[in-house]
């Protein structure tokens, strides 16, 4: 990652506006798939990402069901017409990979031997990407597994940090994650305090890594309290309008 250009201003305003410790605004709205099990659309500033969950089912192949667990599977996929220039719709080396590593983010939350002999298939779809789509699919993911009723250790937020003018920043955009100088994927359990994703792009001192990490788990648990309120909405939102009506 080379930086071309000043991405932060005077004013310690980066290209969208946001101060370095900012949150993009996140949207959540659980079952929006009425066919899946469980399903959940995310808005994480401009991505904009569909989950759906199916399972827990029956294997097929059968050959790769195993006695003592469920199996995850995991698929991210990028519409065509989800970036500025049309993507093939074939899967890319960069989907396989994310596929994988959202799959290995997912699973220390799930209960799989709960379901021996079954499969639970996840897939996320990106509709617009605006970078940090890895992070706003796993965080997706998570609710939409919840929705389905997945037995579950923890919900698994997803935020990333990065830096931008030897700054550390708090979840980098598009334009910052091309041109920026380092990037930092997380997901967190926030009950538990584990981290069931960490990928870096670019250099960082070891100082600056602790303050990039620090930075992305606090993005993190900004992101689990939406998580849960998305969820709350869903099942307990009428009960709590009444209860407001009742006072």
């Amino acid at each position: 990652m080379t930086q071309t250009r000043n991405l932060i201003d005077e004013n310690g305003k980066r290209t969208d506006g946001r101060g370095i410790d900012e949150l993009r605004e996140v949207k959540i709205t659980v079952g929006t798939v009425k066919n899946a099990d469980g399903s959940a659309f995310i808005e994480f500033g401009k991505n904009k990402i569909l989950a759906a969950v199916y399972g827990p089912r029956e294997v097929h192949p059968k050959h790769m069901a195993q006695s003592d667990r469920c199996v995850l599977r995991c698929r991210y996929h990028m519409s065509p017409f989800s970036t500025d220039t049309r993507k093939n719709p074939a899967p890319s080396r960069r989907e396989v990979e994310i596929s994988k590593v959202m799959r290995e983010a997912l699973e220390p939350a799930l209960m799989l031997e709960d379901y021996p002999r079954a499969a639970i298939d996840v897939f996320v779809e990106v509709l617009q990407s605006d970078g940090g789509s890895r992070c706003a699919g796993i965080t997706a993911a998570a609710v939409a597994l919840a929705d389905a009723g997945i037995n579950m250790r923890d919900l698994v937020a997803a935020c990333a940090a990065g830096k931008v003018d030897d700054k550390i920043v708090l979840d980098i955009n598009d334009t910052e994650d091309k041109e920026g100088s380092a990037d930092m994927p997380v997901a967190y359990m926030p009950r538990l305090e584990q981290i069931t994703l960490l990928q870096l792009d670019g250099k960082l001192t070891p100082d600056q890594f602790n303050e990039c990490l620090d930075k992305a788990i606090g993005g993190c648990k900004m992101v689990y309290e939406i998580q849960k309120q998305a969820l709350m909405q869903k099942y307990f939102g009428n009960e709590t309008e009444l209860k407001e009506e009742a006072q």
